[in-house]
């Protein structure tokens, strides 16, 4: 039997970086959007997103990582999820995240990636569109 009721979404905030306007927003649209979002807050280690993603029964784990440390960051939140054997909670993110860092980030198992410019729409659209979808 599938998945029901609304698209759960822990929105977090890894590492030092303490701004979290951006973050915010995309919580509240995904909210607006009517997915349960669970927002974490500032300066969260993967650990704790990892837990609160399982906890909360997430369908995916969305980063805003604008300190430049997104390789470091998105892989331990991949590595946890393999070792808590809960892959099949996507991870999305964004930020400040250089081009050429993306293919990496993908290859590791980022579903994707959003850089400074990308819309609020298009993020939920995406989140709407690849959460949830059968393998």
């Amino acid at each position: 039997m599938g998945v029901t009721g609304p698209i759960r979404v822990v929105v977090a905030k890894p590492g030092l970086d303490g701004h979290d306007r951006g973050a915010k927003v995309i919580a509240r649209a995904l909210r607006d959007a009517g997915m349960e979002v669970i927002y974490t807050g500032l300066h969260q280690t993967p650990e704790q997103i990892v837990d609160t993603a399982i906890q909360e029964d997430a369908d995916a784990i969305g980063l805003s990582i604008l300190s430049g440390a997104h390789n470091t960051l998105f892989a331990k939140v991949i590595e946890l999820l393999k070792d808590r054997e809960a892959e099949d909670i996507k991870v999305f993110g964004g930020g400040i995240i250089p081009e050429a860092d993306i293919p990496p980030l993908k290859e590791l198992g980022v579903a994707e990636i959003f850089t400074p410019g990308a819309t609020t729409v298009s993020i939920v659209e995406w989140v709407n569109a690849n959460v949830r979808v059968p393998a």
